[in-house]
């Protein structure tokens, strides 16, 4: 009886866990022999029958077997094997002609292979670097008997460990070979072309002149060689080329490339860079104090992982908005985005067999799983809208279906206080002046407060009277009166003895032109010399800012300077209606003698 009634309580809280869950539990395989990482996944309708396929770049057990799976619901549908491992797999749309299936993208060592239907498309190849003239020289001595294998040796790892330009593939292939292998390698290779090749690191897709959903779309590439490639899906050819500072590892785009785009390439140096249409450089960088895990694009915020344990979120040029300390350390990214609601959040995959849900650094939800994740992926499955698909490091398979009635409330991912309230604050020790100050301010309060409130009540008539004479005195750049709405300011340029003095006068008034007003400058003559100390000013055109110029000799050789007085007057009237002190900076030149 205790054994069926432990078993039936096990039972009732699993099935209050799924009814309280968000998700239902679609599938699980935990030997579905898939290892792959989230860039490798993809959704697609790849046959144009509205039945979604995920297409999966497995690097097999280890990273020895490299396959092209794509999986219909959980069943492994086709299946090819990789001549080199995948570094990412997108699908994109290449031509506007019906019917509108996308093709398949996946890039591997330095070919990105395009497939169609499931059958291959296309193969593009990135275009060979120039090989280091050191090690072509050596080679070309080995043609011709000139050094030994030994001495061939010798001298390319020399050049490796100095050399900015890498060795290729060939040099690196024969410094590993033992003593004994290097002459029928060198016989058999000495003939051949060095050729030096980058591969790719990271792939995206970007649209191409329109933002739709099914809009032709460009492929992205981060290369070995620290660039940025952007190819065109129709004829295949390098469209633009950018240079950053590292290796990129990911990358995030955005925009339209014949309009206007943002790149966001997180590199191997801890930077993430910033790159806009028609520039060859990063515009931004933002310095991370840690590696990048993962680069995930939420509306306009930037959300980066590090190997702090951390997610960040920066604006497109660099700012950052807010950090969220991880419980474990982070494995994998990926973005969840709900076209029905128009909700877009992050997904992030811990060490602690956690996926965690977040919408800026709010928590949504949080999904345990049987094992550690390492890749995820969130869409149109099949023909259920949203769904989750999580591959985990044993090579388990989870798929998880949204509810329909599932809604995402922020602060309900996690029950109870938040870590930080039960960590005890270092407060300090209560000293003896402290205790004594304490003391004086509950015997003397009142007398305290009044001493506050009449000096306060004091600065308040000063700054009245100060305000009164400016405007009596006319001493404010700006008119008081309603008649003569004007707004004056004055920049001065040089370093000296010969200034320039620019006056900026401008009508404030929303439909009356002014007219009739001179410029006056008072200064010590001693010390100062100008050309034009009175003239007229033009009409005033409402809202226009009339920029006026002088120039001003410095005559002292003492290093002095002074105040230079400008007053705006109205013809027939003594009273400025608004003047300026103008602070004059002491003159670095040598007056000519």
């Amino acid at each position: 009886m205790a054994a069926m009634s432990s078993s039936d309580s096990d039972s009732g809280r699993a099935e209050s866990n799924e009814a309280n869950s968000k998700w239902l539990d679609a599938h699980y395989d935990p030997m579905a022999n898939i290892h792959t990482f989230s860039s490798c996944l993809a959704l697609a309708d790849l046959h144009g029958d509205g039945e979604y396929k995920l297409v999966v770049g497995d690097l097999g057990p280890g990273g020895r077997n490299p396959h092209l799976k794509v999986l219909k619901g959980p069943t492994v549908l086709t299946e090819s094997p990789l001549p080199a491992l995948p570094a990412a797999a997108a699908t994109f749309l290449m031509e506007q002609h019906e019917p509108r299936t996308p093709a398949l993208a996946l890039a591997s060592g330095p070919c990105v292979y395009v497939y169609k239907n499931l059958r291959p498309y296309f193969k593009f190849t990135l275009p060979q670097l120039p090989p280091n003239p050191l090690e072509q020289d050596l080679w070309d001595q080995v043609k011709e008997d000139r050094i030994d294998p030994l001495t061939l040796k010798e001298m390319l790892e020399g050049i490796r460990e100095k050399a900015e330009i890498p060795l290729s593939v060939q040099s690196l292939r024969f410094l590993q070979l033992e003593l004994s292998e290097m002459e029928a390698f060198v016989n058999q290779n000495k003939s051949k072309t060095i050729k030096r090749q980058t591969v790719i690191t990271t792939m995206t897709t970007l649209k191409k002149n329109l933002a739709d959903e099914d809009a032709i779309s460009c492929l992205v590439l981060g290369t070995e060689n620290k660039r940025l490639l952007i190819i065109d899906p129709e004829a295949f050819t390098v469209l633009a080329e950018m240079d950053i500072p590292s290796v990129p590892v990911f990358l995030e785009a955005s925009g339209q490339f014949d309009v206007e785009f943002q790149l966001a390439a997180a590199c191997r140096n801890g930077n993430i860079y910033i790159l806009k249409r028609d520039s060859k450089h990063p515009k931004y960088s933002i310095e991370l104090s840690a590696q990048p895990v993962g680069l995930v694009r939420v509306h306009k915020v930037l959300v980066v992982g590090s190997t702090q344990d951390s997610l960040h979120g920066f604006t497109h040029k660099g700012k950052k908005l807010w950090t969220v300390q991880m419980p474990a350390a982070i494995l994998t990214m990926n973005l969840l985005e709900q076209h029905s609601r128009g909700l877009q959040a992050v997904m992030v995959a811990l060490a602690n067999a956690e996926v965690r849900i977040y919408h800026d650094k709010a928590l949504l939800n949080v999904i345990r799983t049987p094992d550690t994740v390492t890749s995820l992926c969130f869409g149109r499955y099949g023909r259920e809208d949203n769904t989750l698909i999580m591959t985990t490091r044993g090579g388990g398979l989870i798929i998880k279906i949204l509810k329909r009635t599932a809604v995402f409330v922020e602060g309900t991912g996690e029950v109870g206080p938040p870590p930080a309230q039960a960590m005890k604050l270092n407060v300090p020790r209560k000293t003896r002046l402290y205790v004594d100050q304490t003391l004086r301010e509950r015997e003397a309060g009142t007398g305290m407060h009044q001493t506050f409130q009449t000096d306060l009540y004091l600065l308040r008539i000063r700054a009245s009277r100060a305000y009164v004479q400016a405007l009596e005195s006319s001493l404010s750049p700006m008119s008081a009166t309603a008649r003569e709405p004007l707004k004056l300011h004055a920049v001065v340029q040089g370093l000296g003895p010969t200034f320039k003095l620019t006056l900026h006068l401008q009508n404030t008034s929303t439909a009356r032109p002014v007219l009739g007003l001179l410029v006056c400058f008072l200064y010590d003559e001693v010390l100062y010399a100008l050309p034009r100390a009175f003239f007229k000013v033009p009409l005033l055109v409402p809202g226009l800012s009339y920029p006026l110029e002088t120039f001003v000799q410095s005559l002292s050789s003492k290093g002095t300077s002074d105040i230079i007085r400008v007053l705006v007057l109205r013809e027939g009237q003594s009273v400025p209606l608004l003047s300026a002190h103008i602070s004059m900076p002491v003159s670095e030149g040598l007056a000519a003698a």
